[in-house]
């Protein structure tokens, strides 16, 4: 095991759960192999939304429902979530996790592609987690910063790709150059944005933390 692990496995260790129903959504998924957001960087996100106490979250890739609903667990009262996602037993699972927590009033659920939903929007949202298509990043990313109001957060999961984003194109599997050569774009526009205050951080698989400065 490396440093590196043996690190993440101490931050897990402390890790205090998130209550029964959210902690069974987490465990379901993982056995059924549904990529949610990992356990340490479950903590930062939650931080994140309790510091800014946002009015309005947008969610891009909702899968089973389980970041929404840590998100619930620490913003505002009348915050409300809008959460975009096209696959439909995904849809199925969040709606009824999202019933079991007695969440529907606070979430909004749209079901469809992410691009039509993003260019159909029309409110603005202090917060927005991206957690889909990877690939789609870059292009979703104008967008987004749409519907962004000048010091809202952007929060971008899974952007370090296990550390193939740092290899050169040739070192990853021809598969995945195309989702290599996107990401690096991405986050070098996230970067070097004027619009934007961005820091990328080293947690779970990686994440982007970007402000709208203007």
């Amino acid at each position: 095991m490396t440093e590196k692990e043996r690190i993440a496995d101490y931050i897990r260790s402390l890790d205090r759960g998130n209550g029964p129903l959210l902690d069974r959504i987490e465990k379901d998924a993982k056995a059924e192999n549904v990529p949610i957001i990992r356990k340490e960087t479950s903590a930062f996100l939650k931080t994140l939304v309790a510091a800014k106490q946002p009015v309005r979250i947008l969610e891009v890739g909702t899968a089973v429902g389980y970041s929404a609903l840590l998100m619930c667990r620490v913003m505002p009262e009348d915050c409300r979530i809008t959460t975009i996602e096209k696959f439909p037993p995904r849809i199925a699972a969040a709606k009824e996790n999202f019933r079991a927590a007695g969440e529907e009033k606070r979430i909004t659920l749209l079901e469809g592609d992410a691009e039509q939903i993003l260019l159909s929007l029309k409110e603005t949202y202090d917060f927005v987690f991206m957690d889909a298509a990877k690939g789609q990043y870059l292009h979703w990313l104008p967008m987004i910063l749409e519907r962004m109001p000048e010091g809202g957060i952007l929060f971008s999961d899974n952007v370090l790709q296990d550390g193939d984003v740092i290899q050169s194109r040739f070192a990853v599997e021809r598969r995945d150059r195309t989702i290599h050569k996107r990401m690096r774009e991405y986050l070098f526009c996230l970067t070097h944005s004027e619009q934007l205050q961005t820091a990328i951080l080293p947690i779970g698989d990686g994440a982007a933390v970007s402000v709208k400065i203007r």
